[in-house]
């Protein structure tokens, strides 16, 4: 049993949609196919990863570090005997080797995205769904049977109104979800009140609605638009400052009483803690938004879960940025909140497979081996190609 080859390549996932930071008109991510010579159905297995957006494209640390440590590694290394697979942990080692502690930046994306190539082809050698094989490993065979989900979206799109943004989140409730997110902090505060207004029209109540300021704020202006929406009530307040600047976040859960929500732009189990213990978050109403895909992988993301549960935090609180079915597997499988959802934006990587409908905010998985990208068409017909 062994790799027998790793192809990469860069695509572009480019729309004409801004937050309050970046644009997302040159954005781009990378794809990975890992081949093995297990056969099942007559095939040589192939796993398949890619990494979320917001986070551009890694093939040339792939291909200058990572991608060559495993072709130098002895096959026989990265063999889990026990479970007569591939080892998700010995090829992550590998591909960490005379890597430097610290750094969490952009080769942890790198890193993402091959781990979750590994861990599809393990599920697919063994024949199970990765849910399933998750939550046998580590869960003691429980698994969530769906998942809860929100809508992403209400992104700055040049000449769109408050008429058009209603449209859209009308769109995401009509689909099936309950909670929809927009984003917030590119326009002036009365700007962006009024368009939160005109998405509670739609939506009903603050419940249903979660902001989201892309770290755009220092802390005056994050605590200002914490005192603006309070009234509301909404779902959550996310990402109101800088990832990094945990006194900025801990000062303003001293002040903001509703739930606020950060996470996705940490890459590490030991920023995780750092977040934990400094930033001032609230295991009763708070959320965290670690994403695998750009954290290292599924490897790191169980050393992540380990330091929630040390820290006093449940899994549940946990709802995964990046809208991939990678973190509806370990949502499912792991027993976390539940994962954020792109309908429309980011194709074909964002939304799940095909046959599967949001009910009632929530979302099933397919029910076969890996990932389940095979059931997802636009997306695997992509992925071919590369393999």
């Amino acid at each position: 049993m062994k790799i027998t080859a790793i192809h990469e390549k860069t695509v572009s996932i480019g729309a004409p949609i801004s937050n309050a930071y970046i644009d997302f008109s040159k954005m781009t991510c990378s794809v990975v196919a890992l081949v093995t010579d297990v056969i099942r159905d007559g095939k040589p297995v192939v796993g398949y990863g890619f990494n979320s957006n917001g986070r551009y494209g890694q093939g040339a640390l792939m291909r200058d570090r990572f991608l060559a440590r495993l072709e130098e590694a002895d096959p026989e290394s990265l063999i889990d005997a026990e479970h007569d697979n591939l080892d998700p942990f010995a090829i992550w080692s590998t591909l960490m080797a005379n890597e430097k502690p610290g750094g969490h930046g952009e080769r942890s994306v790198a890193v993402g995205t091959i781990d979750m190539a590994v861990w599809d082809a393990v599920a697919k050698i063994a024949e199970v769904p990765l849910w399933r094989l998750l939550a046998d490993r580590y869960r003691g065979g429980e698994a969530d049977e769906s998942v809860w989900v929100y809508a992403a979206g209400g992104y700055y799109y040049p000449g769109k109104d408050d008429t058009q943004l209603k449209d859209e989140m009308r769109s995401y409730l009509d689909r099936g979800y309950e909670v929809v997110k927009m984003k917030i902090g590119a326009v002036p505060l009365p700007e962006d009140l009024r368009r939160i207004e005109a998405v509670l029209d739609v939506v009903g109540e603050g419940a249903r609605l979660a902001v989201d300021a892309n770290g755009r704020f220092d802390l005056e202006t994050a605590m200002a638009y914490g005192d603006a929406l309070v009234p509301y009530g909404l779902f959550w307040y996310e990402e109101a400052g800088d990832p990094l600047d945990y006194l900025l976040q801990a000062k303003l859960a001293e002040r903001y009483a509703g739930p606020l929500a950060t996470g996705e732009n940490l890459f590490s189990h030991q920023d995780a803690r750092n977040l934990l213990r400094h930033g001032g978050m609230r295991p009763d109403r708070d959320w965290l938004q670690f994403d695998c895909a750009l954290s290292y992988g599924l490897v790191e993301y169980l050393r992540t879960l380990e330091v929630l549960e040390e820290e006093g935090w449940s899994a549940r609180r946990v709802v995964p940025h990046g809208g991939h079915q990678m973190s509806l597997n370990i949502a499912a499988g792991l027993g976390l909140g539940g994962n954020e959802s792109y309908p429309d934006v980011f194709q074909p990587f964002g939304g799940f497979a095909d046959d599967i409908r949001v009910e009632k905010g929530r979302v099933g998985l397919p029910q076969i081996p890996g990932v389940g990208f095979e059931a997802k068409s636009a997306l695997y017909a992509l992925m071919k190609e590369i393999a």
